[in-house]
């Protein structure tokens, strides 16, 4: 009795899934578009059921392409699993390892800690995906995702990365020629910069006063306004720098730039929401030899810095 599945075809299924293009799953393949094709069509065939919408311009997952896509995936991450596993200590992690991570926090720490790791360990693969908001929570199309604020999903596990607090800050430019805010309702009368990123209410700051003990004191929201406003964390320390307003930022984005003086950290006495870093992934990937070791990596990195 033949498979209506061989093993073959979960590696090729997810290739041709990650790339939605016949064309360039060959040139990744090393293989004829023609032979792409005839592969997909022998797995429908078999099957009895398409697995992606064609046309002569794209391609997409039909719904029967979705379930497969969804246990093709789980059965590989199973089976790197049992590598891991069997192997343990033994040897050097090796594999496929899919991280994502926002886009300025991507760019200026989670990549040049990528290109170090992999000169350490360069049997390890890795596929670094930018965005400007985390993928929803259960999303099995990355195994790590470096994220702000620890996500409330017991299907996923957050290991803590670094503290990570905000901070108001202002070039001494800005502050020369318009003056310096003494109290963040005096915010109301000066051009801040925006950003619109996730979920957080736009055009709102929040802060707090602690008196003893970490006991709360008092809350303030400050409603903003200003000319800039962008979906990039970096664009708008930029404009920072450049004079054009106020922001609100993670310290991590503008630690150099407070520690040289071209930015000001203002109402060093109140506190703005934490944006502690965490990474997520999924429980199953709770013994994953790439993952662990990738992770420990980033921990030891944040606390040299």
């Amino acid at each position: 009795m033949s498979k209506l599945i061989n093993p073959a075809d979960i590696e090729f299924f997810l290739a041709l899934a990650t790339a939605c293009s016949i064309s360039k799953t060959a040139r990744e393949q090393g293989i004829t578009p023609a032979a792409v094709s005839r592969h997909l069509s022998l797995m429908e065939s078999r099957l009895g059921v398409p697995l992606f919408n064609r046309t002569t311009r794209s391609m997409s997952l039909t719904p029967e392409g979705e379930v497969y896509l969804d246990h093709a995936r789980k059965i590989v991450g199973n089976i790197s699993e049992m590598e891991d596993q069997l192997l343990g200590s033994t040897v050097a992690p090796q594999g496929l390892l899919r991280v994502n991570a926002t886009l300025g926090f991507g760019r200026s720490h989670i990549a040049p800690l990528i290109s170090d790791f992999v000169r350490k360990y360069p049997k390890v693969d890795i596929q670094l995906q930018l965005s400007v908001n985390p993928p929803p929570s259960g999303d099995d199309a990355y195994d790590i995702c470096f994220r702000f604020g620890n996500p409330p999903d017991s299907r996923s596990v957050a290991r803590f990365i670094a503290a990570n607090r905000r901070v108001v800050v202002a070039s001494p430019m800005y502050l020369k020629k318009h003056g310096e805010p003494k109290t963040p309702g005096d915010l109301t009368q000066h051009n801040c910069i925006g950003i619109r990123q996730g979920d957080e209410a736009y055009g709102v700051w929040r802060f707090s006063t602690t008196k003893g003990k970490g006991k709360t004191e008092a809350t303030q929201n400050v409603r903003i306004r200003g000319n800039l406003t962008t979906n990039d964390g970096g664009i708008a320390v930029n404009w920072a720098l450049d004079g054009h307003g106020i922001l609100l930022r993670a310290e991590w984005d503008v630690k150099k730039y407070l520690a040289s003086g071209r930015l000001v950290q203002l109402f060093p006495r109140y506190n703005s929401p934490d944006a502690d870093i965490y990474a997520v992934y999924a429980q199953q990937h709770r013994t994953s030899l790439r993952v662990k070791t990738f992770l420990d990596f980033v921990v030891a990195a944040s606390r040299a810095s």
